[in-house]
């Protein structure tokens, strides 16, 4: 063997090591990301702990789970409003938000909210009674 072929065969070597470093390292770090997303997904804590503030907001017609989302973490009221909108897919009120105006708390998870916002009017609560 020349010493040209074992430089090119060191070299060739060292970079597919390099490549397969970041390769795995890469791989690493985005299932890490995942799963903390993942995770959060159902176990998002509340943005404060205690009795929170509280913050009326208004859900106009038509509503858009993103743009309730968008303004909830624009209130802080949640932290992240992609997080929100997957939060709301797979809630037992998925699809159910309704317009309104309501006061929610930074001590209430996501989940809550939801179900506030998806709560019937009591005017259709009442008729329904009847």
């Amino acid at each position: 063997m020349s010493v040209k072929s074992i430089i090119g065969s060191t070299v060739e070597l060292i970079i597919k090591v390099v490549a397969l470093v970041f390769i795995a390292s890469y791989i690493i770090k985005t299932a890490t990301a995942a799963y903390d997303y993942g995770y959060r997904i159902f176990t998002e804590a509340p943005v404060s702990l205690g009795e929170g503030r509280v913050i009326s907001v208004i859900v106009e017609d038509p509503v858009s789970v993103r743009d309730v989302g968008q303004m909830l973490e624009e209130r802080g009221l949640i932290r992240d409003a992609n997080l929100f909108v997957i939060q709301e897919l797979l809630s037992e009120d998925h699809g159910k938000i309704q317009p309104g105006i309501y006061d929610l708390s930074t001590s209430m998870t996501a989940q809550e909210m939801v179900a506030v916002m998806a709560a019937d009017a009591p005017e259709e609560e009442e008729e329904n009674a009847e």
